[in-house]
């Protein structure tokens, strides 16, 4: 091949020759005689490329992301990315997928500007660090910040001509962007009190650190046919939602004489997607931590070779593990590495810990004698730019000078001595935020909705908002209450696990096809050791009703539950029409 073609050129037109070849095999015709031996793939691409050619080769069609990236990668999108930005245009076609590679979001129709989320590894940044994220949204976005349910932060509203201001601002600040969106291993999430938990078996910030460094340095790691999620979960009291990620890594405490040494290990979880209706599954693996990064890696590489590239609904690593079964896939992820996973019996394994549902708001003790992280409620997630710096100062002043965020779209501040709580306690409400942790405020959680995304039917936060405010004026809760409020079926507020789950719909409100913001409302979902996915319980719900559904729902079974009856067990209990009698008479 020529000198002239890139190195991305040169091995899709390996791939397409190699497809081509294959089709004409497999048909039972002889390859014509002129044909040259097509060389074998090499550079970090080639993974991805073969891939993409036995797909086609099978005579099945690439998805257009998937051609998308084989012509271009959007990591080598940068330099045309920033003529745009000097021309101040958005991108167009398939460089709507390649700028998200940067961490780019072109968000219209919805907006029209750019969204861009970072990469923040177990969630936890430096006071400075977050003060900068500040102002670069002040700068160059909305002045204004959201938390995620991956512990992660976003800013909008970026117009054409700031982005790449946005991407190297984070970077000055030792914080990237990069591989947060499209195709990509997103944010990767741990325990938010690492370090500091008194319960916690394993400090997982050392693990996200080294996964997020070797992702970042480790080209193949971005040729991926869909997303991809890791998660490290340390067994503290805050959990890090493990169980539905693709990967989850759970700490836990083998016990003496199994045939392996006792310790702290971390247990192998496989093939959570909650938006699919399914949970990591234990593999009966465990594995060392500092084999973690190694594994995880192969894991990956595994995916990559395998996953569906003809259809995105199902490019995702559960229909690998539904196709080949647990022990196929395991094996490839064996030759990957090099050697044979470590198996152990559950019995091996003594129980880990429960999470506390609400240790993630208010004052709670750290493993450090007279020190104390403080949880910090942000409504659904979002902070102005005055707020955030107003927290960056508190965690200089009194606290240690990190700032954790969880999946749960809050913020703790960590190393806050005895004596300086009352004074931080009222620095945080002088912002006009809360470190109280009611039951309704610790477990509403919702994604950025149709206001800032264009797959959403719905205004999550405004509806998120709407059912706190209702609700706690009306009900008192003695226990907590998840309320998951999403917008569309990608699911990223997972309505599936909350006892409460609403997701955005068009709903009619006539015979002329009008329709308005509302939602189908699911109930009795859990996590963790509660793991259940939510069933369907009301249809075409307009958004304005529903927080008087959800009061319903509560008051029915804060008045009827049996005794210590959680409302995902009081919901589980019941048959849906049983439940709607319940909550029309409350």
């Amino acid at each position: 091949m020529g000198a002239d073609f890139t190195l991305d050129q040169k091995l899709y037109l390996e791939g397409f020759v190699s497809g081509a070849k294959a089709v004409q095999i497999a048909r039972g015709a002889a390859p014509a005689t002129a044909a040259q031996p097509v060389a074998e793939m090499t550079g970090p691409d080639a993974a991805s490329h073969r891939a993409m050619a036995r797909t086609e080769a099978e005579g099945r069609k690439l998805t257009p992301e998937e051609k998308a990236k084989r012509e271009e990668l959007g990591l080598d999108a940068y330099d045309r990315m920033r003529a745009a930005a000097r021309e101040g245009t958005f991108p167009k076609g398939p460089d709507v997928l390649r700028w998200k590679y940067h961490g780019l979001f072109y968000v219209a129709p919805a907006q029209d500007s750019f969204m861009c989320r970072m990469r923040i590894p177990g969630g936890i940044l430096t006071h400075w660090q977050f003060r900068g994220v500040a102002d670069i949204a002040e700068r160059h976005g909305g002045g204004f910040t959201d938390i995620t349910t991956r512990a992660n932060l976003q800013i909008r509203e970026i117009p054409p001509t700031d982005g790449i201001a946005v991407l190297e601002g984070l970077v000055s600040l030792g914080l990237t962007a990069k591989g947060s969106g499209a195709d990509n291993i997103r944010n990767v999430t741990g325990t938010p009190t690492a370090g500091i938990d008194r319960q916690e078996l394993l400090d997982t910030r050392p693990l996200a650190s080294a996964w997020h460094h070797y992702i970042l340095n480790s080209r193949d790691m971005y040729g991926l046919p869909r997303k991809f999620n890791v998660a490290f979960d340390g067994a503290g009291a805050i959990g890090a939602l493990e169980d539905t990620n693709d990967i989850g890594f759970q700490a836990v405490e083998v016990m003496d004489g199994f045939g392996i040494a006792p310790g702290i290990w971390l247990r192998l979880v496989l093939g959570g997607i909650t938006g699919h209706k399914d949970f990591a599954r234990d593999t009966g693996i465990v594995v060392r931590p500092e084999e973690a990064v190694d594994v995880a890696a192969a894991i990956v590489r595994a995916f990559i070779d395998t996953g569906d590239r003809t259809d995105r609904k199902k490019a995702r690593l559960k229909y690998v593990l539904d196709s080949l079964g647990f022990d196929g896939f395991l094996k490839l992820v064996e030759a990957k590495l090099g050697r044979p996973f470590t198996r152990l019996a559950a019995e091996a394994v003594k129980p880990r810990a429960e999470p506390d549902r609400l240790a993630h708001l208010g004052v709670h003790p750290q493993k450090q004698a007279g020190l104390n992280y403080v949880g910090v409620a942000t409504p659904v997630g979002r902070m102005s730019a005055a707020q955030m710096r107003g927290l960056a100062d508190i965690s200089a002043r009194f606290g240690d000078g990190d700032i954790r965020l969880t999946v749960w779209q809050n913020l703790l501040i960590s190393g806050v001595a005895d004596v300086d709580i009352v004074a931080v306690t009222g620095a945080v409400e002088a912002l006009g935020l809360t470190t109280k942790a009611s039951p309704l405020q610790a477990g509403i959680v919702a994604c950025t909705g149709a206001k800032g995304c264009r797959f959403a039917a719905a205004d999550t936060k405004g509806t998120a908002r709407a059912i706190l405010a209702h609700c706690e004026e009306r009900i008192a809760l003695d226990g907590p209450v998840n309320i998951h409020v999403t917008g569309c079926h990608n699911s990223c507020a997972q309505h599936y696990i909350g006892d409460i789950g609403l997701i955005g719909a068009r709903v009619p409100v006539n015979d002329d096809g009008d329709t308005v913001d509302g939602y189908h409302i699911l109930v009795g979902g859990g996590f963790g050791s509660a793991a259940a996915i939510a069933r369907e319980l009301y249809q075409n719900v307009a958004a304005e009703d529903a927080p008087a559904v959800v009061e319903r729902l509560l008051k029915s079974w804060v008045t009827h539950r049996a005794a210590g009856e959680s409302f995902a067990d009081f919901t589980r209990r019941l048959d849906p029409e049983a439940l709607k009698a319940l909550a029309a008479a409350a």
